[in-house]
C-alpha cells in the first residue's frame, strides 16, 4: 500500500477519519494504486469526468453501498456532484435517499467516495476546498527512499524482504487477535449478572484470553528481535534508496521548465529495476552498492537527455550534481545556490565601485558575496580592488573558465565556491564553468550527452507505451520516422491533428491496434480539445486487446494541454535542428530539392544559379543563427523555417529559366525578402535587417567577381561553379564555430549571446528551486521583512498632484506642464501600488493578516531579485532587477520633485520619463502653437553635444537638450563626432547629449548620419503597434556616422533609454 514514512500514515489516518470525502493530490499515483488496492475486494468502481456513463454508474454506487474511485479531476469538478460533497442526505419512505441532478436515488450508508487529481499544484477555489478533505499525497523524500530500499532489498536478499512482510502481516494479525481479546472480555464483563467470580463462562473467557494474550506477547517478542535483525541487514542498502530518491525530485523538478518534461513513479521505479538486473555483481556489499548508484545515475542521465531540448542537458546534469551535493553529501549550502542563481538580493544603495575595469553590476555582487559567505569570500572586495592585476587578466582572457585564481584563492575556494567567484567576474562565462564543475563532480560522460538513437528508443517501448516527439523549430522526424518504419518493414498511417481530425484519428488508432500498424498522430500542439480523447484511448490500451507489434507516435510543439498521463508514461524524445553555420548550411544542402540531381543540375544557366544558390542557402542560415545574439540580431525572434527556403530556392531557378538575358536580382529580393521570409516579419526595423542582409548575397558582384567575399575575414564565399559535391566539400570545410563578424556583428555579440545563455539556465534552475530555501543563514520571511522595510523607507510618497497643477496650470503656449501633470499621475499610480502592497506584506509575514496569493508571489519575486508582476502592471518598461529597478525608480522621483520645485531643467533626462512619447510630442506642440504649423508637418532636427559644458535648448527656446541615452552595438566618440566600434567587452557605453530642435519636415538639416532607433529597454520588442512599431520603440535618431548605413544595420546598433542593470 502506502509508503511506511510518518506523512503518509497520517495521510492515511486523516483520510479515514475526515468527515468530508478525501480529494488526494497525487501526482505519482501512490493514493490511486492505494484505494484501488484496499477497496478491492469492496467491488471498487473507478471513473472519470470524461467517461459518457460516469453519472448512471456513480448513481448505481451510491444505491448498492460499492465504493467510488473519481480520477485524474482537473481545478473544476461537475456541479453535479455537490449534493454527493455535501452529503445532502435525507429520509424518504424510512430509507435515506439522496438528489443527483433530476433524479433522487436510494443511498446506501456503506458507499464511500475518493477522488484524485494528477496534478502537481492545483489552485482549489475556496467553494471546492470547503466541501472536501484536501490531502497532499504528493511522495517525500522518506516515502520514496523506503519504496526503493524494499524494492533492492527484495531484489538483491529476497528471503529478508519476505521475511519482513511476514512479520508486518503477523503483526498486524496479532494486534487484531488482541482487539477481539478485548472486545469479547468487555462484552462478557457488560453481560455478566451478580457476582462475576460465580460466573463460570466470563471466567473461562477471561483465562482463555490471558493465555492468548501471553502467547501473542512473546511472539511479538521474538518477532521485535528478527525485525531488528532484518532492519539492520536491510540499512545496508539505504545509501542505494537514499541516493536514488534524491534524483526523483530532481527529475520532478524538470516540470518547471518545460511543460513536456514529466516523468512517471512507475517509469522510475522501472528504471531503477533495470539497474538492479543489469549492473556489476559483487558480494561485497559496499562495492554492490557503488556499482548501483553509478549504473542507475547514468542510466538515468541517458534516458532522461533523450527527452531534453539540448539547451537543458547541461543544465539537467548541474541539476544531479548540486541535488547529490546537497541532500546526501551535504558540501552545499541553499544559502549558496541561490547566491549562483540569483547573485545576491540587493537592499539599499548600490555600494561605490573603486575599480575602473569590473562593471558595477558585478562589484556589486562581489560586495553583497562578501557579506553572505565571509567565511570563503570577506577580503574579495579588498582585493579586488587592493590587487587588481591577476584579477583583470582573468577578466580580459579569451578562456576565463579555465585560468587559475590569484594566489591563495584557487587552493582555498571549493568547485562550487569558484562557481560563485566566475559569476561575479565573468558572467558571461559562467556556463563553461558549469560545465567543468560537473565534470569534476559527476564525470565527463555527463557533460558529453548521448546521440539521439531511435532505434534505441523503439526496442525500450511496447505496444502500450505511446513514443512522443517534443519538436523543436526547424525539425521534422517523419522522413527519419519512415525510413526507420521502412526498414522494420512495419505499416505507417499518418495524420496531422486539427479541426475535425480527432474521429479520423481514433479510428486509424482502433484499427491498427487490432492489426498491429503504426499510427502517426503530428502537431498534437494543435488539437487540445482532443487531448483528453487522446488520454483516455491511451488509458484503454490493454495487452488483451492490443497487438505487440502496435505503436502509436505523437509530435508535438510543447504545450501545456498536453495530457500529463500520456507524457509520463509514454517514451519522449528530441531531435534538435543542427546548430551553427555549417551546420545549417550543409543541413540546407543535403535537404529537398536541393539533394535532388534533377534539380541541382536543372538550371538553364547554371553558374549564376550555383552562386545564387550558395549564396541562398548562406542567408537561411545566415538569418537562423543570428537568433542566438538576442536583440542584436532580430527584435523578434522569428521561426525561420525549411519551407521558407523551399519556395525561395524553387522561384530563384524558376526566375533564371525564364528570364534568361537578364539577372531578374530585383523580382528576387522581393520575393525572397518581403515575401518569403519577410512574410514571417512583424517589427518594421527586423524587415530592414533582412533586406540589408539579402542584399550581401543578392547583388551583382556575388554573382559576376570571383573575389566577391560575404564578410571580411574572407573565410566565406560562393566557390566556382563545380558538382554538388564539390559544394558539400567546400561547406565541410568552413569553420565549425562562426565568429560575430560572419553575421556583421562585433566580437562583443558573443559575450552577449553567452549571457543569454547564462541567464536562461539560472532562471530555469531558479525555477526548479521553489522558495523554500533560507538566504545567508537567515529565514526567507527575516530577508523578506527587512527587504520591505527597506524599500518603503526608500521610495518617496506619491506626488501632491493638486499643488503641481496650481503651480503649473495648463497654458495653450506650454504644453510642458501638461506633460508634467500627467507623468505625476503615472508615477502616483506605480508608487501607491508599491506602498500599498509592501506595507501588506509586512503585516502578512507578521501574521497580522492574511498571506494572499498575490503577496505570496510578490514575496517569492522580492526573494528571487526579481521586480513583482504587481508593479509591473502599473510601471513604466524596465528590465533591470529589484535593487537596481528601485533605484532608478526613486531617481525618476528626485527628477520630477526637483521639476515642481526648481522648474523645468535646463537638460532632461530622457529615461526618467514614465512616458517619453507625451514628453517628445510635448516639445513639437510648443514649437507648432508658437510658429502655428501643423504639428504633423513637424519633426525634429538632431545634434550631438559635446561631453563638457551646460547645455541648453536652442535659440529663441525652441526643442530640449535630452541626455540619459546608451549606445549598443557600437560607441559614440566625442573626438570624432560619430559612431566608432565598440571597445572589446564593452557592451553598452554612454550616448551624447542631443539637442533636439523641432522643424518642419521640408527644412531638416542632413548630414551623413546613421538612422538609429530609439528604444526604451535592451530587449527591444514590444506589443506591435498600428504604426507598425513595437511599444518599445521611441523614435528615430540621425547619428553621424562615416560608415555606410547597411554597416550599423547589421550590427544591430540601436540607442537605449534604460539597461538590465
Amino acid at each position: 500500500g502506502l509508503p511506511n514514512d510518518s506523512f503518509s500514515i497520517d495521510n492515511g489516518i486523516m483520510m479515514s477519519k475526515a468527515r468530508r470525502w478525501p480529494l488526494l493530490i497525487d501526482p505519482q499515483a501512490q493514493a490511486n494504486k492505494w484505494v484501488k488496492r484496499m477497496e478491492r475486494k469492496s467491488k471498487l468502481e473507478v471513473l472519470k469526468l470524461s467517461d459518457g456513463d460516469y453519472m448512471r454508474r456513480l448513481e448505481n454506487c451510491i444505491q448498492f453501498g460499492f465504493p467510488v474511485l473519481l480520477e485524474n479531476v482537473g481545478e473544476e469538478l461537475d456541479p453535479t456532484l455537490e449534493p454527493l460533497l455535501l452529503k445532502s442526505v435525507f429520509k424518504q419512505g424510512g430509507s435515506l435517499a439522496i438528489r443527483l441532478g433530476d433524479a433522487t436515488i436510494e443511498y446506501s450508508e456503506n458507499f464511500r467516495f475518493y477522488i484524485t487529481t494528477k496534478l502537481r499544484n492545483p489552485h482549489y477555489l475556496p467553494e471546492v476546498s470547503v466541501k472536501v478533505t484536501l490531502i497532499n499525497f504528493m511522495i517525500t523524500l522518506d516515502g520514496l527512499e523506503d519504496q526503493l530500499l524494499g524494492i533492492v532489498v527484495s531484489r538483491e536478499r529476497p528471503e529478508l524482504e519476505e521475511e519482513k512482510t511476514k512479520l508486518v502481516l503477523q503483526g498486524a494479525e496479532n494486534a487484531r487477535q488482541l482487539k477481539e481479546i478485548e472486545d469479547k472480555i468487555i462484552q462478557v464483563l457488560s453481560a455478566s449478572e451478580g457476582n462475576i467470580l460465580e460466573d463460570e463462562t466470563a471466567i473461562n473467557v477471561i483465562s482463555s484470553s490471558k493465555t492468548l494474550s501471553n502467547d501473542i506477547a512473546q511472539k511479538q517478542v521474538v518477532a521485535e528481535k528478527t525485525e531488528r535483525k532484518i532492519d539492520e541487514a536491510r540499512m545496508g542498502y539505504q545509501p542505494v534508496a537514499r541516493h536514488v530518491s534524491v534524483l526523483f525530485f530532481v527529475i520532478s523538478d524538470l516540470a518547471t521548465v518545460e511543460p513536456m518534461y514529466q516523468y512517471s513513479l512507475a517509469w522510475f521505479v522501472k528504471l531503477f529495476d533495470d539497474t538492479i538486473s543489469r549492473s556489476e555483481r559483487s558480494r561485497d556489499v559496499a562495492s554492490r552498492i557503488a556499482a548501483l548508484v553509478s549504473h542507475f545515475t547514468y542510466a538515468l542521465y541517458v534516458a532522461v537527455c533523450r527527452s531534453l531540448f539540448e539547451k537543458d542537458k547541461l543544465l539537467f546534469s548541474f541539476a544531479l550534481a548540486t541535488g547529490l551535493m546537497q541532500r546526501i553529501r551535504g558540501t552545499l549550502s541553499p544559502a549558496q545556490l541561490r547566491f549562483l542563481l540569483t547573485g545576491g538580493v540587493a537592499a539599499g544603495e548600490p555600494p561605490q565601485n573603486p575599480t575602473a575595469w569590473l562593471p558595477d553590476r558585478q562589484w556589486a555582487e562581489a560586495v553583497r558575496l562578501s557579506y553572505a559567505f565571509p567565511e570563503s569570500f570577506a577580503e574579495l572586495p579588498v582585493s579586488l580592488s587592493g590587487d587588481p592585476a591577476p584579477w583583470r587578466a582573468i577578466y580580459e582572457c579569451a578562456d576565463p573558465a579555465a585560468a587559475a585564481l590569484p594566489g591563495e584563492w584557487d587552493a582555498s575556494l571549493s568547485g562550487f565556491e569558484r562557481l560563485l567567484a566566475m559569476r561575479v567576474l565573468r558572467p558571461d562565462k559562467l556556463i563553461a564553468r558549469m560545465q567543468m564543475f560537473v565534470e569534476a563532480e559527476l564525470g565527463r560522460k555527463f557533460v558529453e550527452p548521448p546521440p539521439f538513437d531511435l532505434d534505441r528508443c523503439y526496442q525500450d517501448s511496447s505496444a502500450l507505451t505511446p513514443l512522443i516527439f517534443v519538436l523543436s523549430p526547424g525539425v521534422d522526424p517523419m522522413a527519419a520516422l519512415l525510413k526507420f518504419a521502412e526498414s522494420l518493414r512495419a505499416s505507417v498511417e499518418s495524420i496531422s491533428l486539427g479541426q475535425g481530425q480527432g474521429p479520423k484519428a481514433a479510428a486509424l488508432i482502433e484499427a491498427a491496434r487490432r492489426d498491429g500498424g503504426w499510427v502517426v498522430l503530428q502537431n498534437c500542439h494543435l488539437a487540445t480539445s482532443w487531448m483528453p480523447t487522446l488520454e483516455r484511448i491511451c488509458e484503454g490500451l490493454g495487452p488483451e486487446t492490443t497487438s505487440p507489434h502496435f505503436r502509436l507516435w505523437l509530435t508535438s510543439y510543447p504545450s501545456p494541454h498536453f495530457p500529463v498521463a500520456v507524457l509520463q508514461n509514454g517514451i519522449k524524445m528530441t531531435n534538435d535542428p543542427p546548430n551553427g553555420l555549417r551546420a545549417n548550411l550543409l543541413g540546407s544542402y543535403l535537404s529537398d530539392p536541393v539533394n535532388d540531381p534533377s534539380f541541382f543540375n536543372g538550371c538553364e544557366r547554371p553558374a549564376e544559379f550555383k552562386k545564387l544558390l550558395f549564396g541562398l542557402c548562406f542567408f537561411h542560415a545566415f538569418v537562423q543563427e543570428r537568433l542566438k545574439f538576442g536583440p542584436l540580431g532580430w527584435n523578434v525572434p522569428y521561426q525561420f523555417s525549411q519551407p521558407d527556403f523551399a519556395i525561395s530556392v524553387r522561384q530563384l531557378q524558376m526566375f533564371l529559366n525564364e528570364f534568361p538575358g537578364i539577372l531578374p536580382l530585383r523580382a528576387l529580393t522581393y520575393l525572397t525578402g518581403e515575401c518569403n521570409y519577410g512574410g514571417r516579419v512583424t517589427d518594421a526595423h527586423d524587415r530592414r535587417t533582412l533586406m540589408s542582409i539579402l542584399d550581401v548575397f543578392y547583388c551583382e558582384a556575388a554573382v559576376l567577381d570571383d573575389s566577391y567575399r560575404y564578410s571580411p575575414s574572407g573565410l566565406y564565399y560562393a566557390p566556382p561553379d563545380g558538382t554538388y559535391n564539390d559544394y558539400v566539400s567546400h561547406v565541410r570545410s568552413l569553420p565549425v564555430c562562426a565568429e560575430p563578424e560572419v553575421f556583421g556583428l562585433h566580437a562583443n555579440a558573443d559575450i552577449t549571446k553567452d549571457q543569454q545563455e547564462t541567464d536562461a539556465t539560472l532562471a530555469a534552475l531558479l525555477a526548479m528551486q521553489g522558495s523554500a530555501t533560507s538566504s545567508g543563514g537567515r529565514g526567507r520571511d527575516e530577508v523578506l521583512a527587512e527587504l520591505a522595510a527597506d524599500i518603503q523607507h526608500r521610495v518617496p510618497a506619491p506626488f501632491d498632484i493638486e499643488a503641481a497643477r496650481y503651480k503649473y496650470p495648463v497654458d495653450y503656449y506650454e504644453s510642458m506642464n501638461t506633460v508634467l501633470c500627467q507623468e505625476l499621475v503615472r508615477f502616483n499610480r506605480l508608487l501607491a501600488v508599491v506602498h500599498e502592497t509592501l506595507k501588506a506584506l509586512q503585516k502578512a509575514l507578521k501574521g497580522l493578516v492574511l498571506m494572499s496569493d498575490d503577496l505570496e508571489k510578490l514575496g517569492t519575486a522580492m526573494f528571487d531579485g526579481k521586480v513583482p508582476a504587481m508593479w509591473m502592471a502599473k510601471s513604466y518598461p524596465s528590465q533591470k532587477p529589484l535593487g537596481s529597478y528601485v533605484t532608478d525608480l526613486v531617481a525618476r522621483c528626485v527628477m520630477m520633485s526637483s521639476w515642481i520645485e526648481h522648474g523645468p531643467p535646463r537638460s532632461f533626462w530622457l529615461a526618467g520619463f514614465y512616458f517619453t512619447h507625451a514628453f517628445l510630442t510635448g516639445v513639437k506642440q510648443n514649437f507648432a502653437r508658437k510658429h502655428r504649423v501643423p504639428i504633423d508637418t513637424v519633426t525634429f532636427s538632431f545634434e550631438c553635444l559635446p561631453r563638457d559644458g551646460e547645455h541648453s535648448a536652442a535659440g529663441g527656446g525652441d526643442g530640449a537638450v535630452v541626455t540619459g541615452m546608451h549606445v549598443e552595438g557600437a560607441r559614440w566618440c566625442g573626438d570624432a563626432n560619430a559612431l566608432v566600434e565598440s571597445l572589446p567587452k564593452v557592451l553598452f557605453s554612454p550616448a551624447p547629449a542631443m539637442r533636439l530642435v523641432p522643424c518642419e519636415q521640408s527644412k531638416r538639416t542632413e548630414f551623413p548620419h546613421y538612422e538609429c532607433p530609439l528604444y526604451r529597454t535592451p530587449e527591444r520588442r514590444g506589443v506591435l503597434a498600428t504604426t507598425g512599431h513595437s511599444t518599445n520603440f521611441v523614435m528615430e535618431l540621425m547619428i553621424p556616422s562615416d560608415q555606410p548605413q547597411d554597416h550599423w544595420v547589421r550590427r544591430g546598433v540601436a540607442f537605449l533609454l534604460s539597461l538590465a542593470d
